[in-house]
């Protein structure tokens, strides 16, 4: 599993797609290319009121990845370190075979350059100490980037209102 995640926290997301544009400017990838994706459902009612589902999905960056044995020519890549599978661009012929064997279809295609791109939680970002570009880009703060060891958000504020509780 990977030292890092990146945790949406539900309540806040407002389906802006922030989140994907930064992605796209970060990477210099097509529209058609989504290495962070926010897949959207709905709107449905529930009780009489519209609600929306958000999902927001970027590479899981597996323990044993599949993507990175299906490469022929080594270009996906797996940092020990911290777990970030991430593509080699130089030596990314195109193929294909790291799509065809990711169950989520994470790595996507840049018909631009004809290669493969996926998200890599902007290495160079957070090795300079920084935020990926989607969780600095997402408008209603709804992205954390965070170890996943540690509580999220949501599991955050129960906690905090159990503890209210028990003082109160």
């Amino acid at each position: 599993m990977s030292k890092y995640m990146i945790q949406l926290d539900k309540k806040r997301c407002i389906s802006c797609h922030a989140c994907e544009v930064h992605c796209q400017v970060k990477n210099a990838v097509p529209p058609s290319a989504k290495p962070g994706k926010l897949v959207t459902v709905g709107p449905d009612m529930v009780k009489g009121k519209p609600r929306l589902l958000n999902l927001y999905m970027s590479c899981y960056h597996c323990e044993r990845p599949w993507c990175v044995p299906a490469c022929p020519t080594g270009a996906m890549a797996r940092r020990e370190e911290d777990g970030v599978v991430y593509v080699k661009e130089e030596l990314c012929v195109g193929c294909k075979a790291c799509i065809q064997a990711c169950p989520w279809r994470i790595p996507q295609w840049n018909e631009a350059t004809g290669k493969v791109v996926k998200c890599d939680y902007c290495r160079d970002r957070i090795d300079a100490g920084l935020d990926p570009a989607c969780v600095t880009g997402c408008t209603a703060h709804a992205l954390t980037f965070q170890r996943p060891d540690r509580p999220t958000p949501d599991e955050r504020d129960t906690y905090g209102k159990r503890l209210l509780l028990r003082q109160g």
